[in-house]
């Protein structure tokens, strides 16, 4: 099997960084490329993962707050609108206070 380094489509940058001009779909040059290609993308995947937690873990002290804000909107407003319906126990209790 060809090591990475050794093909013509590697390139190493002075900072040790490598650079892949390889494509799976054109021209892998052994079996075992493809099998690296998929370490890398799911290596790649993990890097946003991780990076996506980390926002989330910065923004979920702010949404609680945003979400109990909200609820606490939501109820004055229910509050403040409860006289406009008719509470069908309390027509009961005045029916039976005119007999």
């Amino acid at each position: 099997m060809i090591q990475c380094k050794d093909c013509e489509f590697c390139e190493m940058t002075p900072d040790g960084r490598r650079t892949f001009k390889c494509d799976p779909f054109i021209n892998i040059k052994e079996p075992e490329c493809i099998a690296k290609w998929q370490l890398i993308r799911l290596d790649m995947l993990l890097v946003s993962y991780r990076g996506m937690q980390q926002w989330q873990e910065k923004l979920s002290p702010m949404q609680d707050k945003i979400l109990k804000y909200m609820e606490r909107e939501i109820g004055d407003i229910d509050e403040s609108d409860k006289w406009k319906v008719d509470d069908p126990e309390e027509g009961e209790n005045k029916d039976d206070k005119l007999l």
